[in-house]
């Protein structure tokens, strides 16, 4: 099934706090496309100063949007496409980068333990950074949301959710080195926000600057794609399906396309906050709702295994109970390193989803709806052998 951590707890825990899970989700999944539409007007306003950021962010949720409503084959397509070029330009960004390190340090330049700990830095700064930095890595989980719109699901998200973190998790941590070896001082940089094309300018002149702008772009396009339509889906299956909210919206499915449209749609219409938020406020917002979805995921291991299918061998032990109370911790610690504003408005959210939840429940005396994936496809079946 499709809903990520919030089918997870809401079948390993409780449906209520299944519900809170999923709504606190949203919070992290709606404004999720938002950060790539800000990333990429950002670096196109620097590029072309005399076209304003509103307007590049525009049409690129115009395009996105659009997208996303023709279908996830169109998606998957452009994605491909845009993945082969970032390639490229991750490639020539390690090369040149080596290059202009050996070129004046030589190559013992190139092995320093700098970029990973430094004397007289506060470890609060260390969190901080890792709280807010988070935001590069989430993504990972929104594969989940594609359960039923993937062949084998059962074996293929899995392994696609440890290719990813492998993968991303070795290209952040290759480029955020070499990055710091070319650059070590970040206080001269003249944005912080686009601070990399200004890496890529030092190391390439002006010609790989251009083509890492596009690599840019190209990712921040993949992003939006995949975030927009893993949202979409999280609102199909989260609120709409289950019936949470009126099922006539957002549990509709085009007839032509087979996309949840007005899911999508309303995406985009949240994709609009770039043009009133700057991007430190936006990771803060999303991370929020992210490590509280990153919690419940560890919490629902240790219910289904441990506690409810009574794996307490010492396999078990190991595996569904120290090591997701472990990641829970760790996860909990980020999450209170978050800024002010970002535990004040995701609070207020919450609270927000906590009075529909009992306005929804009456007072907790009945369960939130719930989709019934059985009966759903026997119904399917019965559909197929009519047609």
């Amino acid at each position: 099934m499709a809903g990520s951590a919030y089918t997870y707890t809401q079948k390993s825990i409780s449906s209520h706090i299944g519900f809170l899970v999923g709504w606190m989700t949203l919070l992290d999944y709606i404004l999720l496309p938002m950060i790539n539409f800000l990333i990429a007007g950002n670096f196109l306003a620097e590029a072309f100063p005399a076209i304003p950021a509103d307007i590049w962010i525009s049409f690129l949720i115009i395009i996105v949007t659009a997208v996303n409503v023709i279908g996830i084959k169109l998606n998957t397509s452009i994605n491909g496409m845009l993945m082969v070029y970032m390639g490229l330009v991750l490639i020539m960004f390690f090369f040149l980068s080596i290059k202009d390190v050996a070129g004046i340090g030589g190559t013992e330049a190139l092995l320093t333990s700098k970029p990973f700990f430094s004397h007289g830095i506060s470890f609060t700064y260390v969190l901080s950074g890792a709280a807010l930095v988070s935001l590069s890595f989430l993504g990972f989980d929104a594969v989940t949301t594609l359960s039923e719109e993937t062949v084998n699901p059962k074996k293929t998200i899995p392994r696609a959710i440890f290719i990813t973190i492998f993968i991303a998790g070795t290209l952040f941590t290759a480029v955020s080195y070499f990055a710091y070896v070319v650059h070590p001082n970040y206080t001269t940089f003249h944005n912080l926000d686009t601070a990399a094309s200004e890496v890529a300018h030092l190391i390439g002149g002006r010609i790989f600057n251009a083509m890492f702008l596009a690599g840019v772009l190209a990712s921040a396009a993949a992003s939006a794609l995949a975030s927009h339509a893993s949202a979409s889906r999280l609102l199909f299956v989260a609120m709409g399906r289950d019936n949470v909210l009126p099922k006539k919206v957002f549990g509709y499915v085009h007839p032509k396309f087979k996309t949840p449209m007005l899911n999508v749609l309303l995406v985009g219409l949240f994709g609009c906050s770039a043009l009133f938020l700057n991007l430190e406020t936006a990771s803060s917002l999303i991370n929020f709702g992210a490590f509280i979805a990153f919690i419940f995921v560890n919490l629902s291991v240790v219910f289904h295994y441990f506690i409810r299918n009574r794996q307490r061998n010492l396999k078990g032990i190991i595996a569904y109970l120290i090591l997701p109370l472990l990641g829970a911790a760790l996860t909990v610690i980020l999450w209170v390193n978050l800024g002010f504003k970002s535990l004040s408005v995701g609070v207020t959210w919450f609270l927000c989803g906590f009075i529909y939840l009992i306005y929804l429940t009456q007072f907790f005396k009945k369960k939130p709806p719930q989709f019934d994936m059985e009966e759903t496809q026997s119904l399917t079946i019965k559909e197929e052998n009519i047609l």
